[in-house]
């Protein structure tokens, strides 16, 4: 997994219209949240991904992007982006699974998906990474509001 104060990895990520999605894109906003769902079809997942949602005027005060990533193919992801109408952009990997790149990678006998939060600054560096095996402890919803506060005093 990420560690924070590091540079991010340069994603290599599409939308769900089939754009490519670079990190180095998002330096408009103070920083960038990338959520890694572990499926579309964990219902824990999509509880956190309503949280985000409920939260969206945080996030927009605090001039904070939020992604949602996914390990499906874009179809699925439009399918699921569609169904739940989700403000957010919601990312696959363009080529291999997105979830490694930063990190979280398959466990318990390589069968479980892990998920979890990346906050990236507008320079680049990981602010906050959270993850987990067990969709239950991958929304650190306190650790995200503190690591979205502090930015404000690293850029205005």
């Amino acid at each position: 997994m990420l560690t924070t104060e590091h540079s991010a990895p340069n994603l290599d990520l599409i939308d769900t219209a089939g754009q490519p999605w670079r990190l180095s894109d998002s330096r408009d906003a103070r920083g960038t949240l990338l959520y890694f769902m572990r499926s579309t079809s964990c219902p824990i997942c999509n509880r956190h991904v309503r949280d985000l949602i409920a939260r969206r005027d945080f996030f927009d005060d605090e001039n904070i992007r939020v992604v949602i990533v996914v390990p499906e193919d874009r179809d699925a992801a439009l399918a699921w982006k569609t169904k739940h109408a989700i403000p957010f952009a919601v990312l696959t990997g363009s080529t291999g699974d997105p979830h490694e790149s930063v990190g979280l990678t398959r466990r318990m006998f390589g069968s479980m998906q892990q998920s979890g939060t990346v906050l990236v600054d507008a320079d680049g560096t990981v602010r906050h990474a959270h993850g987990a095996t067990m969709p239950v402890s991958s929304y650190d919803r306190k650790g995200i509001t503190a690591a979205v506060l502090a930015l404000r005093d690293t850029r205005n």
